[in-house]
């Protein structure tokens, strides 16, 4: 545990830090505590703090907590000794001051010096990063170290490994029962996605730390960049600016992109995770190309305050969110990310060389943000939407493909903290 506070007392002074977990439970719930076996009991009796257990002192509890020293997942040593009248059978703190001297870790050894610590610890934030090992197509372990690397030194940083038993939003909610300062993601923007999905109107900031195929979210915001983006994101974390961005909810999951109906679906459809390890962001050009040539047109039903519309559409975005590169979300050439509406983009084409010129001039539309007057594309704006296809067709949220039509997206004006490199 990165996050642990070790605890131990020589007899006259267990009562002393008893006293002082009292009086500190607050800051001392957020941490993961460990003791020697008697003396965590009875800070166990006095409070609700959970700790955990090793051996008693007189059997070598303080050589297990040293040992923990030694593998750095211990961040602060309370050793109350008794200097007049320690006991033959009490721990010696002569070992477990040298493992701490040596791995510069602080070891308090009176109730100044706890004091100390705890008013130090009050001040520091309590970061939990919630790390996905699949995303990205480097060694996820020398990601991970980096990341720690960098943040450690100016957090106190516990790590939560993402696995098919354990779901990013998961991990969230746990970070914010242990009233955690920020919460940052690592991964790619489905990952991002489900963190946010719980982060969402909790005012707690969310860090990103982009390791994905595509990043758009990242990007979007402007906190990646192709040199080091690690290193990058990690520096705008540490640099504390934040800002409130919007969120949505789609058929009641997080939105913090887009949604996809029909060509882009089915293009992330195509672009699996073995494409996408080999081929990075081109696996979604080469999917994507491969769909012009199979998309066929269906019949949309879209409602915006009670009115309905029918249109024919090969493909359909509603975007909270998008960086240029999502070039079907670009109806007027940008997404705005704060405005309290959703884009809705529809567009129609009759042949694979119609697409291509749409696409086209949609990109370039977004780089110099203005409106690409495309006849065969529709753009509405609203808070909430509801779309239906005929024949229904699947949807790709935040890069992930969630099921089939009909949904309902509602934007979430100002919902969402997230740390960024360009703030007003």
């Amino acid at each position: 545990m990165p996050r642990t506070i070790a605890l131990i007392a020589h007899d006259k002074k267990k009562d002393d830090l008893v006293d002082f977990a009292i009086r500190h439970q607050p800051l001392l719930s957020r941490y993961h505590l460990i003791a020697t076996e008697t003396t965590g009991k009875q800070i166990q009796e006095a409070t609700s703090l959970k700790i955990e257990l090793v051996a008693p002192g007189s059997l070598g509890g303080d050589a297990q907590i040293a040992a923990r020293v030694v593998t750095r997942e211990i961040i602060a040593v309370i050793f109350l000794i008794d200097p007049l009248n320690p006991r033959p059978s009490e721990p010696d703190i002569q070992g477990l001051l040298r493992i701490c001297n040596l791995h510069s870790i602080p070891l308090a050894t009176n109730l100044g010096t706890a004091e100390a610590i705890a008013n130090s610890f009050a001040q520091s934030l309590v970061a939990h990063l919630i790390f996905n090992p699949v995303s990205g197509h480097g060694n996820f372990k020398q990601d991970l170290n980096f990341i720690k690397e960098l943040l450690e030194p100016h957090l106190h940083l516990e790590v939560h490994l993402t696995s098919p038993d354990i779901s990013p939003q998961e991990l969230a909610n746990q970070a914010i029962a242990q009233d955690a300062d920020l919460i940052i993601a690592s991964g790619g923007d489905g990952t991002v996605s489900a963190v946010s999905g719980a982060v969402i109107g909790t005012n707690i900031p969310l860090g990103i730390i982009p390791r994905g195929t595509a990043n758009a979210f990242a990007m979007a915001l402007g906190i990646t960049q192709q040199i080091s983006p690690i290193r990058k994101a990690c520096e705008v974390i540490l640099a504390g600016k934040t800002k409130v961005v919007d969120a949505a909810r789609c058929n009641d999951l997080p939105l913090i992109l887009l949604a996809g109906i029909g060509y882009e679906a089915e293009t992330i459809e195509k672009a699996d995770r073995e494409a996408k390890n080999r081929w990075g962001s081109l696996a979604y050009i080469m999917a994507g190309w491969q769909q012009l040539d199979e998309q066929n047109l269906f019949e949309a039903e879209i409602e915006i305050e009670g009115e309905i519309r029918t249109l024919q559409a090969g493909a359909i975005t509603i975007a909270n969110a998008a960086p240029p590169t999502s070039v079907l979300a670009q109806g007027i050439g940008e997404v705005v990310a704060d405005d309290g509406l959703l884009d809705i983009t529809i567009a129609t084409v009759d042949n694979k060389l119609q697409a291509v010129t749409t696409i086209l001039s949609m990109l370039g539309a977004a780089l110099i943000k203005t409106s690409a007057e495309l006849d065969n594309i529709v753009h509405l704006r609203a808070q909430k939407v509801k779309i239906s296809a005929n024949p229904p067709q699947k949807v790709v949220l935040d890069g992930e493909i969630i099921g089939n039509t009909p949904l309902e997206i509602e934007c979430i004006p100002q919902s969402l903290t997230i740390f960024a490199s360009f703030v007003e």
